[in-house]
């Protein structure tokens, strides 16, 4: 059985929709926890009105999204934990493609697929870059290697991993707002190689702060424990750590781009030169740290919606995900 865990907290709009997703999947075998994180709409009176068995509603005071997902965790009764977000969508051969997963790489014990962001109701395939394997599926060796290059393989709506890896590496890191998914999956790519299928099963509903020209959400947290987190890992006997390294600077050039939509021109310079010592020949990093440096109104002007025109046409994409 997998145990489908989703952090909610304020979703009225979504939690349905995400619910029926769920239910709608091909592979039968799962049960459903969500973990109300103190909502302040009706968010958790929509999930009480489905009138099914599988589904959980645990409650507790918020906490933010890792206690939400730690607490989803130690509810599941399945050997495996897939998680949702309370926005996000499913395809409805999902599940079935993880469970397809484990059955080709039954050693390993974590598995995700790909997945499509949607942006304003149009679908956008992600860059991938330096797969080691050919074809659809296969282990991703070089995880580390991938996430510099190409948008984040692995994403918190479509995963899966075992419960007691996820016990081992301490769960997901409380307290820490921004990043926390990429750290929590780097300490399973330490402990595992990820199993990669590149046939895109989810969907990432995008908020609008995703694009260049809006302030994101949610500020940078103060200090660095995402990047502190990740230099613990280069003190492990992980083989692969000049990758991990360029993955530390991939994580300071994105603090970079954070601060530099904030408005904070200092920080996004500080955090362009802890980038460069980790990647000193990252080529995308210099036009931020040239960014800082010039006036606001010529920043402006500059400043465009994430390169997905260059990428597969929205046909293409829809085509990839079925609809």
């Amino acid at each position: 059985m997998i145990s489908v865990v989703i952090p909610l907290y304020n979703k009225e709009k979504s939690i349905a929709q995400t619910l029926e997703c769920v239910l709608n999947q091909t592979y039968k075998d799962f049960e459903v926890i969500v973990v109300d994180d103190g909502s302040k709409d009706n968010s958790a009176a929509i999930v009480e009105a489905f009138n099914d068995e599988r589904i959980r509603l645990v409650r507790q005071k918020n906490g933010g999204v890792s206690t939400a997902r730690n607490r989803g965790t130690a509810e599941a009764r399945g050997e495996y934990v897939a998680f949702l977000d309370a926005d996000d969508v499913w395809k409805q051969n999902h599940l079935e493609s993880i469970a397809n997963l484990m059955h080709q790489f039954p050693k390993s014990r974590a598995w995700a697929t790909c997945y499509v962001n949607n942006l304003n109701g149009k679908y956008h395939q992600i860059i991938l870059n330096k797969l080691p394997f050919n074809g659809d599926t296969g282990l991703l060796t070089n995880y580390f290697e991938v996430c510099s290059c190409s948008h984040p393989p692995v994403w918190s709506s479509a995963v899966c991993v075992e419960k007691s890896l996820l016990q081992e590496i301490g769960g997901f890191p409380v307290g820490v707002t921004s990043g926390e998914d990429l750290l929590t999956w780097a300490r399973i790519a330490i402990k595992t190689d990820w199993v990669y299928t590149k046939k895109a099963t989810a969907v990432y509903m995008m908020p609008a702060t995703n694009s260049f020209t809006e302030r994101p959400t949610r500020p940078n947290d103060e200090g660095d424990p995402v990047c502190d987190g990740l230099k613990l890992l280069l003190k492990t006997e992980y083989s692969r750590k000049h990758e991990l390294r360029h993955f530390i600077g991939r994580f300071y050039k994105m603090k970079a781009s954070t601060n530099l939509r904030y408005g904070d021109r200092w920080k996004t310079i500080c955090e362009c030169m802890k980038s460069l010592v980790y990647r000193p020949f990252a080529k995308e990093t210099y036009p931020i740290l040239l960014l800082a440096l010039m006036p606001g109104f010529i920043q402006r002007r500059i400043f465009t919606i994430h390169s997905y025109d260059k990428v597969a046409e929205i046909k293409d994409v829809k085509r990839l995900i079925g609809r």
